[in-house]
C-alpha cells in the first residue's frame, strides 16, 4: 500500500479513530522534530487516500502542552498531505454556541507560553502571512459536507487557544467574553500556525462539548455529560468529515499552497547546511 495521502484528518478529545477507514496500514515516522504522537493510520475512506492522527494520542496519554505539534504536522507532510482537517473539542464563550453546536472558526487569539509555533529558524527567518489563519476553500468544502448529511455548521468566530491543561479562571473567561471571543481549546493555534508554514490547506471543526466556565449553569455540568456529548459530537464530527472527503480533494486555488513564496527572508544559500537538510522537505521547491 502507498504511504501516500492528499487528505489528513487530526481527531482530538472523543474522536480517536475514524469510522469507515479501511485498509488500514499504520505508519510511524521518525520526523527531524521528533515523534508525532501517535502512528498515523493510513487507508481508504469514501473512495479517497486518507490519513488519520490521534493528536492526544489513541489512549488520550498526551496534554495539549505536551503535544509534538510540529512532528505532527511534518509527518502528514511527509505523507504528502495538502488538505487537513482538524476536529477538536472545544468550550463555548457564547449564550448561542451550544452544546453539541459545530463551529468552523476562522481566526484565532493566541494564549499559549510555552509551545514551538514555528518550523524555522537556527539560520532560516521565515515570516508567513497569518492574518486569515484558516483555508477559506476548505471551509467551503467542510460547510457544504454538513449540509449534505443535514448537519448545521456555524461559520466563523475566534477560538481562543489557552495553555493548559487547566481550564479557565471565571475572571479569564469573562475577559474572554468582554473581547467577542467565541470559542475555547488548547489545541488548534499550533496546528493552523504549522499548516501554514507547511503550505498545507487547514480548517478547524470546532465541536463544542458545554459552556465555559462564565456560564450560571456551568456547574451544574457533569462528567458523564460532557462524556456524553464529546460521544455524540464525535459520531456528528465523522459524518461531516466523511461528507467532506467525498468531496476532496479538489484542485487547491487558495494561497495556502503558496505560503512561503514571499515569506523567506533568507537567502537559501547562507542558511547553514544542518538547517537546511532539516527543512527540506518544506524548502526543496524554493531551493
Amino acid at each position: 500500500m502507498s504511504n501516500e495521502a492528499r487528505i489528513g484528518i487530526i481527531g482530538g478529545s472523543g474522536l480517536y479513530q475514524m469510522e469507515g477507514l479501511s485498509s488500514i496500514e499504520e505508519v510511524e515516522i521518525d520526523t527531524p522534530f521528533g515523534n508525532p504522537s501517535d502512528a498515523y493510520r493510513i487507508g481508504t475512506l469514501e473512495g479517497q487516500r486518507v490519513v488519520f492522527l490521534a493528536r492526544h494520542h489513541r489512549n488520550h496519554t498526551i496534554s495539549p502542552s505536551e503535544l509534538n505539534f510540529r512532528a505532527n504536522i511534518y509527518g502528514l507532510k511527509q505523507l504528502g498531505v495538502e488538505w487537513i482537517l482538524s476536529a477538536s473539542a472545544v468550550g463555548s464563550l457564547k449564550e448561542g454556541l451550544r452544546p453539541l453546536d459545530i463551529v468552523l472558526p476562522d481566526q484565532f487569539y493566541d494564549r499559549t507560553k510555552t509551545r514551538a509555533s514555528t518550523f524555522f529558524g537556527d539560520g532560516i527567518v521565515v515570516h508567513v502571512s497569518f492574518a486569515d489563519p484558516v483555508c477559506s476553500q476548505l471551509g467551503d468544502i467542510i460547510e457544504q459536507a454538513g449540509r449534505n448529511v443535514d448537519i448545521r455548521i456555524k461559520r466563523g468566530g475566534t477560538y481562543v487557544c489557552m495553555e493548559g491543561p487547566q481550564f479557565s479562571t471565571r475572571a479569564e473567561s469573562e475577559v474572554y467574553r468582554s473581547w467577542g471571543m467565541d470559542l475555547i481549546g488548547m489545541t488548534n493555534l499550533q496546528e493552523a500556525k504549522l499548516a501554514r508554514e507547511a503550505e498545507i490547506c487547514f480548517s478547524t471543526v470546532a465541536l463544542v462539548t458545554d459552556y465555559d466556565c462564565w456560564h450560571p449553569q456551568h456547574d451544574a455540568v457533569t462528567v458523564d455529560e460532557v462524556v456524553e456529548n464529546l460521544k455524540k459530537n464525535g459520531e456528528n464530527a465523522e459524518k461531516i468529515l466523511r461528507a467532506a472527503v467525498r468531496r476532496l480533494p479538489v484542485e487547491r486555488t487558495c494561497n495556502c499552497q503558496h505560503a512561503l513564496q514571499h515569506a523567506i527572508l533568507t537567502d537559501l544559500k547562507k542558511v547553514p547546511e544542518k538547517t537546511r537538510s532539516r527543512l527540506e522537505l518544506l524548502l526543496k521547491k524554493y531551493l
